[in-house]
């Protein structure tokens, strides 16, 4: 078995299309299906239904088709590793953020980029929930990200601030002017909310269901940007995390009374696999930077 017929039956399984996997493999499509042959008999089954021009993945071939993706990621990371050993520090580093780390992580991109201009980066915003999944499927280095769940052995926590949940309102609102409201007073706003898959949505409809109150929630947003701004313009109530405040002036939080609302944020990696060397340069400033 050879790493390029599993480069082509992975190309061959997302195109279920020989024509067209050939053209992606830059190959002519009778190697292609050569090569599929000989993995198929190799392995002593078939990986395609072919008919006509069309395929699809057996049942053997739906179960290979995760070890092969996950064999040439393991091949990638293992020349990722030597490269960062053989060269200066070179490459691409894909970081996912929450919106909430923005005033946080602007301060270490600039400085990083300055000792480092040869890394590419890329930045992800997005709820914790999506980046999540994309951590674990090793389309981002590290993540940036408050977490609610407990103990996880795919990820590894690696501390940095805690923030609380607060009752965030336009500073021209008359509740800015209070010093603290009770959970029971909050659900008597109709309150705009963080949309399912942010983290902080996950915390509040806890807090909420743990003290049997009932919320009026009014809209929730799957953008940040856009609720601060609606918050801003408007005399709706919101419900979010304090960091997320950085540089909206405008905006007033009011503490919420007797809970215990703090969040603990972390640099979030895949546990057990190889880390590149920009990714953990970038930790060690951004951690650096928190002191």
């Amino acid at each position: 078995m050879e790493l390029r017929q599993l480069e082509y039956f992975v190309h061959a399984a997302e195109k279920l299309h020989f024509t067209e996997a050939a053209a992606a493999a830059f190959i002519t499509q009778s190697t292609l299906s050569q090569q599929i042959k000989n993995l198929e008999e190799e392995l002593g089954m078939l990986l395609f239904d072919r008919i006509g021009k069309q395929v699809r993945l057996t049942e053997a071939g739906q179960v290979f088709l995760s070890h092969a993706k996950k064999i040439l990621l393991n091949v990638k990371k293992a020349k990722q590793a030597i490269t960062d050993l053989n060269t200066l520090v070179t490459g691409e580093l894909k970081i996912g953020v929450s919106y909430v780390f923005t005033s946080r992580i602007l301060p270490s991109l600039t400085s990083f980029s300055a000792k480092y201009p040869g890394i590419n980066i890329h930045l992800e915003y997005g709820p914790s929930e999506e980046l999540d999944k994309k951590l674990r499927a090793s389309e981002l280095d590290l993540i940036l990200a408050f977490h609610n769940k407990g103990v996880d052995d795919n990820l590894e926590l690696q501390p940095l601030f805690r923030s609380n949940i607060v009752m965030v309102v336009s500073k021209k609102n008359k509740l800015s002017e209070l010093k603290s409201v009770t959970l029971k007073e909050l659900s008597q706003f109709e309150l705009i909310l963080p949309a399912a898959g942010f983290s902080s949505r996950e915390f509040i409809n806890e807090v909420f269901k743990k003290n049997k109150i009932q919320p009026k929630i009014k809209m929730d947003v799957n953008d940040m940007h856009a609720l601060l701004s609606l918050l801003k313009n408007s005399d709706m109530v919101g419900v979010i995390n304090e960091k997320a405040l950085g540089g909206w002036d405008e905006l007033s939080a009011v503490p919420i009374a007797n809970k215990s609302l703090t969040r603990q944020s972390f640099i979030i990696w895949q546990k057990d696999v190889y880390r590149k060397k920009a990714a953990l340069l970038f930790a060690e400033e951004l951690l650096n930077k928190q002191e």
